[in-house]
């Protein structure tokens, strides 16, 4: 079964780039888009999404758009956006990005929300981390900063804390030490490669 995205987004030359980059990714289905945000929430009940691609600079509080629904929100930015605002989302997809990576970030959300955490912090079985975000773990278990890690992968430092914040998800692990001890337990790293 596809995975259903909706788009809320005003611009369309945006909306039309990441119609055709997802129609192009057998895994999703792209629905109609939404380019009015005060059609949005009535959308969301009407087409049942998976996952919402949202313009993160046209709401303050999400709630307004999904009510009291539980579904992953993905920030799509082109533009500079505070951190502390992102954190509220599920994943952070910037148009700049190759199409692998904003797909892999869309179904980390949508994984995540699928599989949420247990209560005591355990990793629910077959809930991996994707190969992005294991060369994101390894990085971050050697010392590099965000900046870093986004110069070394090519992608933006968005991208980079959309998967750090999955990893974090994931694994349950918040600390830079935990996430080192857990990357040497499942022999990511080996400690020649610490500085």
């Amino acid at each position: 079964m596809k995975t259903r995205v909706l788009i809320i987004e005003p611009s369309e030359v945006v909306v039309a780039g990441m119609c055709t980059l997802l129609h192009e990714v057998s895994r999703f289905k792209v629905l109609e888009p939404v380019r009015d945000i005060r059609d949005a929430a009535q959308r969301v009940i009407a087409s049942r999404p998976d996952v919402v691609l949202l313009n993160p600079t046209l709401v303050e509080n999400l709630t307004d758009v999904l009510g009291d629904r539980h579904l992953p929100v993905v920030a799509l930015v082109y533009q500079y956006v505070e951190q502390l605002k992102l954190r509220r989302y599920d994943g952070v997809v910037d148009i700049r990005e190759s199409r692998g990576t904003i797909a892999e970030t869309l179904i980390a959300a949508t994984t995540a929300a699928a599989n949420p955490a247990q209560p005591d912090g355990d990793t629910p079985a077959g809930y991996e981390l994707s190969a992005r975000e294991t060369a994101v773990l390894v990085l971050v278990a050697k010392g590099l900063t965000n900046k870093e890690i986004a110069e070394q992968l090519h992608v933006s430092p968005h991208t980079v804390m959309s998967h750090r914040k999955n990893i974090v998800h994931k694994t349950g692990i918040r600390s830079v030490a935990g996430l080192t001890v857990y990357a040497m337990l499942h022999n990511l790293i080996d400690e020649s490669t610490l500085i």
